[in-house]
């Protein structure tokens, strides 16, 4: 009998060609693999199809979170070249607020590790220097003349996950500006997209607010762990890093109205999943508040909010199919993604989507 908690418990067979390297065509367009949880019956749908998959009593959940462009390429001062991603950016603008300087934990790629007191320079009047170092990440400040935005949307680059390969590639023949970005992203301080929400266009939208569909917003600002892959053997033995979330009093309001009249939560991504169940208490009200999300949900997991799931296709060994596996069963989830496979589903952030109810 396999051990849910063994890592090894959450590997699959992928080829190369089904990782997506652009978006499809139109938002709306991807192929949509939907999964009845009781029964583990599958049906091979389209996205487009979700407002006649979907009960008008329905409370859908999207994270509105805003990715911000976050790589930064530069120099050391001792002409070495350096890649900064920036993983803490609500921090940095609280810093900036407080002291004056915008200041986060980043993640360095260098000939060698940053010791503190290097500094970096970057295009635009931009530097940083390094404060401090910790466990593979340092805290820098940074010092431009403008605001840390403008130098960010002038010379950051949007952070692809690493299976997204632009350099040294043909250019792509999509805009990952606007691609890996929902067409309801507000509040800015994402590293990484809530993938399932690019499969929503506008008009989507607005064929199920027709069909009687409600929508809220939450935010998680999506971070660096997102692309951590689990290195112990007993996944119970990792550790999320935390990540900023927010549930306004009017989400809250509209979820525990929803939750008492018995209509289903609908979320859009894991990350809508992970703000709701961090943010209820044992009999599942969700609480309005702001603060640090570091729930890990695997196998043996009890939900309380959350009576479907729209996500993509995970990485083998994520915490993402981990969450997947505990909401609807990791041999009947293993079992899709085998179909998936079969049916050349197009897999990771760019790719295709499951819809669990």
């Amino acid at each position: 009998m396999c051990n849910v908690f063994d890592i090894a418990a959450y590997d699959y067979d992928l080829p190369e060609t089904l990782i997506a390297q652009s978006p499809a065509a139109h938002r709306g367009q991807s192929r949509l693999l939907v999964m009845r949880r009781g029964q583990g019956d599958l049906s091979h749908r389209k996205v487009t199809d979700l407002p006649d998959l979907l009960c008008p009593s329905d409370l859908l959940v999207l994270n509105n979170t805003k990715v911000i462009r976050a790589r930064l390429r530069g120099v050391k001062e001792t002409g070495g070249k350096a890649e900064v991603l920036i993983l803490d950016y609500v921090s940095g603008i609280r810093a900036a607020r407080d002291q004056g300087a915008f200041a986060c934990r980043c993640l360095v790629k260098a000939s060698r590790p940053p010791a503190p007191g290097t500094r970096i320079l970057f295009g635009g009047g931009l530097s940083a220097r390094v404060e401090a170092s910790e466990e593979g990440m340092h805290v820098m400040r940074f010092s431009c003349g403008v605001e840390i935005d403008e130098i960010l949307d002038g010379i950051g680059e949007v952070p692809l996950p690493p299976y997204i390969r632009r350099h040294g590639a043909a250019r792509p023949a999509c805009d990952d500006g606007k691609a890996y970005q929902t067409i309801y992203a507000e509040r800015k301080g994402a590293v990484a997209a809530p993938t399932a929400g690019l499969h929503l266009s506008a008009d989507l939208l607005a064929r199920l607010a027709r069909k009687g569909v409600a929508v809220v917003p939450v935010t998680l600002h999506v971070g660096y762990g997102t692309f951590m892959p689990v290195r112990v053997g007993d996944i119970r033995r990792h550790r999320m890093h935390s990540e900023w979330y927010e549930v306004s009093e009017k989400t809250a309001r509209t979820i525990n109205l929803a939750k008492h009249e018995g209509r289903r939560i609908v979320a859009v991504g894991t990350t809508s999943v992970r703000t709701l169940e961090y943010a209820s208490d044992s009999q599942g009200r969700v609480e309005a508040g702001t603060g640090l999300c570091d729930l890990f949900i695997h196998p043996g997991y009890r939900f309380k909010v959350v009576d479907a799931l729209m996500t993509n296709f995970h990485l083998p060994r994520s915490t993402l199919l981990m969450l997947v596996a505990a909401f609807a069963g990791r041999e009947k989830v293993l079992e899709a993604y085998g179909q998936a496979v079969e049916r050349r589903y197009r897999f990771y952030s760019y790719g295709d989507a499951m819809l669990m109810v």
